[in-house]
């Protein structure tokens, strides 16, 4: 990524099972010139780290301290700064967490109806996630809608493995829908959302479950591939069209939680003007984008459906005469994160 946010080469690595491919890793860095800095996407900050900053051995070891919060991002994240840290140990390297976006959304939505002493000891509260896409998401549709960001309120929509939702006004986070993990929310490709705390007590008690089953059940072995025994929106989309009930369950109550929490965003914003489709499902899935706006009339969301199955990069997909602007917009995490490299490396020298 050059100083004027262009992606000068991209390489995507595999990591089965959460495993780095470090010889790939490797390879990659290696075939890339000029490389000044590198940033880390880091999922969770946890209570001490609101802001990007350099990494040390120190922010390393509290990374290992909070695994629990994001099991399925954080053991990644600190194989993957290590493993830089091997390969490049010369060069300055920047931790920025999706986590940083929503740490100034206001108490009224970041805090929990629980024991105080909970909140204050264990810092539970709502963190929020996917801070960098919803972040990008909201600036550039402003440049969209032709208007400055401080004065556009958006609710962002980012869809894919991870699904989340914010509401964001003058580029500030107010409300989201992830919460003190990325579990909480959306249905999701293998997490279950939001679910009743006393579902798992239950569980707990009269199934005898232990907290590992738990876990697995709710973020590796829950959301769409408990449903429909996949988790790819795709193939539940082409199951969907042969007549599949397990298929058609799945995409439905995706898309119920969907139109529900949009309504929530929105409400947040006291009214949008735009609600905008990013990530994997949310800029590639017409038939998302569609059966969510199709429960969202009373907000002033029409989606053109000529435009919505038509659209290749980013746009309006809204009737001409919506009150509220439905955009598509790709994700670009990766300008957010050099954008945030560039400002610790400014400060620190």
């Amino acid at each position: 990524m050059d100083g004027d946010d262009r992606s000068l080469a991209a390489h995507e690595l595999e990591s089965p099972g959460g495993r780095l491919d470090e010889a790939g890793l490797k390879k990659a860095i290696q075939g890339t010139e000029g490389i000044d800095a590198v940033g880390h996407r880091v999922v969770h900050g946890g209570a001490r780290f609101q802001a990007p900053v350099p990494i040390d051995a120190e922010l390393v070891r509290y990374l290992g301290t909070i695994t629990d919060l994001a099991p399925l991002h954080l053991p990644a994240a600190i194989a993957a700064i290590q493993a830089v840290g091997r390969i490049m140990p010369e060069l300055p390297t920047v931790a920025c967490f999706d986590t940083a976006f929503h740490s100034r959304m206001p108490e009224a939505a970041s805090t929990y109806a629980i024991p105080r002493a909970w909140r204050e000891r264990h810092g539970i509260k709502r963190y929020g996630f996917h801070g960098f896409s919803h972040a990008y998401a909201s600036r550039r549709a402003a440049s969209l809608l032709g208007r400055p960001e401080r004065d556009v309120k958006v609710v962002t929509c980012h869809l894919g493995s991870g699904a989340s939702l914010a509401a964001v006004s003058g580029g500030r986070s107010l409300d989201t829908t992830m919460g003190f993990t990325p579990l909480e929310g959306l249905v999701m490709a293998t997490r279950s959302g939001d679910v009743d705390p006393g579902a798992v007590l239950y569980l707990m008690r009269h199934a005898e479950m232990a907290e590992p089953e738990l876990t697995d059940g709710l973020d590796r072995k829950g959301g769409l591939l408990a449903l429909a025994g996949t988790s790819d929106m795709r193939e539940v989309l082409r199951r969907v069209a042969e007549g599949d009930a397990r298929a058609r369950l799945a995409f439905d109550v995706f898309v119920h939680r969907l139109r529900a929490e949009i309504g929530s965003m929105a409400a947040s914003l006291n009214g949008p003007d735009a609600l905008v489709f990013t990530g994997g499902i949310g800029q590639n899935s017409p038939e998302v984008r569609s059966a969510a706006a199709e429960g969202l009339g009373f907000l002033g969301i029409a989606v053109d459906e000529a435009n919505n199955s038509a659209i290749d990069g980013d746009g309006d997909v809204s009737t001409a005469d919506a009150r509220v602007r439905t955009l598509v917009v790709h994700a670009r995490e990766d300008i957010e994160v050099a954008r945030e490299v560039r400002r610790v490396l400014s400060r620190t020298a």
